[in-house]
């Protein structure tokens, strides 16, 4: 995270759709593709496969209610963190978000940890060993096909952001180093080696900065299609400087990403620096968020880092996000969506 600096801040097809893929489209939503591998067995001296049922993500996609997501230091290894902030604020999170470095084993024993703790993992995928151009071209597909197989056997709902924050230059696949027309095929390369290798748990989720502190860099370019991607996660952070108020941070990127796609938002990193108006940022983001239909929910980096983003930074901004959390809108059962 750079967040001082954007913060302005093979089955048949019958059971292929109960999978959660689309009926049309250049691509199925929630990766698609040919589902879970059968598992084999012995019967009568010969082999029978017994088709694996894939874990369908289409009721997670749009739920009524809304995730109330986090991330923490030490997490998905530890999910200690996730106890004691569900303690502090008096509701247990139901999305949980974590990095994963571009080359880096997918440990599926702690992301299935995290969804049978509550929380739908968020992995933030991050290219920082590989440009998005060998992305494209296939050098890495091994170990996107790898990481493919690994999520395909966990056969668990994750989501997974690509190359996050692509419209800033912060990061090394950003819009200085890399073009957009790169970003969407290195996107569109990895979301169809993940369909060919049969992954239908995945929802795609793209995730552009705020477009405040990168006026110039327009996003549409940077759009793969709705056939590859199931939400826009847009990631922005309420400074001491800058917007202050919901509709100053995020109205500009809402307002430009409808001119191109209608796909549903999620807040996919959000915070408040310390400050007198902490208190009533959280306060307006968590109602505004429980209110607008067009937003599945939203993910509060709470970290101390580069400054206090957390919201027990003090006891006032803890009190106010307590308040704010008890609102029924975040009363969403992961388990009751299956």
């Amino acid at each position: 995270m750079k967040a001082l600096m954007r913060m302005w801040t093979v089955l048949p097809a019958a059971v292929l759709c109960l999978a959660g893929c689309a009926s049309t489209g250049p691509a199925p939503i929630g990766a698609g593709g040919n589902g879970a591998q059968p598992a084999a067995s012995a019967s009568g001296g010969g082999t029978t496969y017994i088709p694996q049922q894939p874990y369908d993500v289409t009721p997670l996609l749009h739920p009524r209610n809304k995730y109330f997501g986090a991330t923490f230091d030490g997490v998905p290894k530890d999910l200690g963190p996730v106890r004691r902030y569900a303690s502090q604020v008096g509701r247990t999170p139901t999305m949980l978000e974590y990095y994963l470095g571009w080359g880096d084993e997918l440990q599926t024993d702690q992301t299935r940890a995290v969804w049978d703790n509550g929380q739908l993992p968020y992995i933030a995928w991050e290219p920082h060993k590989a440009t998005l151009a060998q992305i494209a071209d296939g050098s890495q597909d091994a170990y996107i096909k790898d990481t493919a197989h690994a999520l395909r056997a966990l056969n668990v709902p994750v989501a997974i952001s690509l190359a996050h924050e692509m419209n800033g230059n912060w990061y090394p696949w950003g819009h200085n180093k890399a073009t957009a027309a790169q970003f969407v095929r290195a996107w569109r390369h990895v979301h169809d080696v993940f369909q060919d290798e049969g992954v239908s748990t995945v929802i795609w989720v793209w995730s552009p900065n705020i477009v405040n502190p990168v006026p110039r860099v327009a996003l549409k370019p940077y759009w793969p299609g709705d056939g590859y991607v199931d939400w826009v996660g847009v990631v922005g952070y309420y400074a001491r400087t800058g917007a202050q108020d919901f509709a100053t941070l995020f109205g500009p990127t809402f307002r430009q990403i409808r001119t191109f796609t209608r796909r549903p938002f999620l807040l996919a990193e959000t915070g408040a620096q310390p400050g007198p108006r902490k208190s009533a940022q959280i306060t307006e983001l968590l109602r505004t968020v429980a209110s607008r239909t067009d937003v599945v929910g939203f993910i509060w980096f709470d970290l101390n880092k580069e400054t206090d983003w957390r919201v027990d930074s003090s006891p006032e901004t803890l009190a106010a996000f307590g308040r704010a959390a008890r609102n029924p809108r975040y009363d969403l059962d992961l388990a009751a969506l299956k």
